[in-house]
């Protein structure tokens, strides 16, 4: 064998025993009478330790050892005398007495470190190289192990996985088919499935009750941040059941994952938000509630002063950011250079402080005191904080200020990766209008409970000839 331990494994109880190790030189430090080599495999770093006293010969050999070279290396594990604590095998290192290359490699051209000097486009060329990156190693180890407890819970819970065709016909999803030529078939074209729709539909039409699978899905569609051409998603069916059998199913998978992940346990049901709620006091779907900062519509106290901003606009609706009354111009410019980017397309900001001197707006001249003291009492204002209020077309600017919420989160460090809130979203709409066209589409979401005039704006919205073929009526039920 190559190696009879892993560079991750060895520790002090581990001294004494002669052992041979296999892997990639992460970084060689010649101190002249003494040479140390780490030595990287995806278990971890073991030191590799060379004397010139010792061995002179090995030691030279050592020297010359590059990074990410392959190497062999057997000797006797030892007590270090300087301990690095920051890895799980710094208490020890390799006294080497035979060391041989596997494989010689040219300098990379970033360095293999978690924080590297290498950009995207670097690391992307060279991924073979950025997957050697201790931190882009966990990523797929993280998934690898919550793949598997997805598989023991759902299988626990009667589901039963089952492998879905990829080549299928093409099926009416939201979104444009990837389509592959038929060699068989000369001028007909497979489809890749944007989902297992059709398939796990059959499953319960044939009696299995429960379905899952990790599946791979396409969708040609524009790049979007959390969307890829191709992407992994659970895909679960299940028949019998109301909507809160699946919301108890999917928040126990939830919960049993975050356990067994990250150690991590939930007292008591996950809260829950109708779409509307969401949307009305976050301006998201998927609101942060890691911190506070819940919108306030303050359409009544502040339009009909004369401030056109505020009275031509449909909505006016701000946040309070606690202990920011200290913020400088220059903080506050850069807060409306954010929300002026073209990717959210805000106008501006309106400004109200309440520090030592008393409340202060950057639209003082249009109100009183009085109204700027009613205005900060509908958010709770206290001395030290800052109102943030934006004005414009209500979705469109509830969505900006969404991007200003989650932006001065991240300043004020209030999202802590380590903190979890979850939430349930629903009450989804059946159909959301685009700003552009004014036509309106379906959402897809699994726990919709479409409305009777949500059906209408549908029926409405399309022309005579679909209405004609789908043979639609108005009254028809939707699934």
């Amino acid at each position: 064998m190559y190696r009879t331990h892993t560079c991750g494994e060895l520790r002090l109880a581990d001294a004494g025993k002669t052992v041979t190790l296999a892997g990639w030189v992460q970084r060689a430090r010649d101190l002249g009478g003494m040479t140390f080599v780490d030595l990287r495999d995806r278990f971890g770093i073991t030191q590799l330790s060379f004397n010139m006293e010792r061995d002179k010969v090995l030691c030279e050999e050592a020297r010359k050892l590059g990074r990410e070279f392959v190497v062999q290396a057997t000797g006797m594990v030892r007590e270090r005398e300087s301990k690095n604590a920051n890895i799980p095998t710094g208490e020890i290192e390799l006294i080497v007495t035979d060391v041989k290359v596997l494989n010689s490699a040219k300098t990379p051209p970033f360095t293999i470190e978690e924080e590297t000097d290498g950009g995207d486009e670097l690391r992307m060329k060279y991924r073979y190289l950025d997957l050697r990156r201790a931190n882009v190693r966990r990523n797929f180890e993280l998934r690898h192990r919550m793949a598997i407890e997805v598989r023991n819970y759902l299988s626990a819970q009667h589901f039963l996985e089952v492998e879905t065709p990829v080549l299928i016909k093409s099926t009416p999803e939201g979104a444009r088919d990837f389509v592959v030529p038929s060699r068989m078939h000369q001028g007909e074209f497979y489809a890749l499935p944007q989902s297992p729709q059709t398939f796990k539909q059959l499953l319960m039409v044939a009696g299995f009750d429960r379905y899952f699978q990790i599946v791979k899905c396409f969708r040609d569609e524009d790049l979007r941040q959390d969307r890829q051409p191709e992407f992994t998603q659970i895909d679960c069916e299940m028949a019998f059941v109301e909507q809160e059998d699946i919301l108890n199913t999917f928040e126990g998978m939830a919960k049993h994952l975050f356990k067994a992940i990250h150690g991590v346990e939930f007292n008591g049901a996950f809260p829950r938000m109708s779409f509307d709620e969401a949307m009305n006091s976050y301006g998201c779907d998927k609101p942060d509630l890691r911190f506070d900062m819940r919108f306030h519509e303050v359409n009544d106290l502040v339009q009909g002063k004369g401030f056109k901003v505020f009275d031509d606009a449909e909505l006016v609706v701000g946040i309070k950011a606690e202990g920011c009354a200290g913020w400088s111009r220059k903080q506050t410019d850069a807060l409306i250079d954010f929300v002026k980017r073209p990717q959210i397309g805000a106008t501006g900001i309106v400004f109200v402080k309440w520090n030592e001197e008393g409340l202060k707006s950057t639209v003082d001249k249009f109100f009183t005191p009085e109204q700027i003291t009613t205005l900060a009492e509908r958010f709770g204002m206290k001395q030290g904080d800052l109102l943030c209020i934006m004005a414009g077309k209500a979705d469109k600017t509830r969505k900006q200020l969404n991007e200003l919420r989650l932006h001065m989160g991240d300043l004020l460090g209030l999202r802590d990766p380590k903190v979890f809130k979850p939430l349930w979203v629903i009450d989804f709409p059946l159909l959301e209008q685009d700003e552009e066209t004014g036509r309106w589409h379906a959402m897809h979401h699994p726990f919709t409970a479409p409305k009777p005039e949500d059906a209408q704006k549908l029926f409405d919205a399309r022309g005579p000839r679909q209405r004609a073929r789908q043979r639609l009526r108005p009254g028809d039920q939707w699934h």
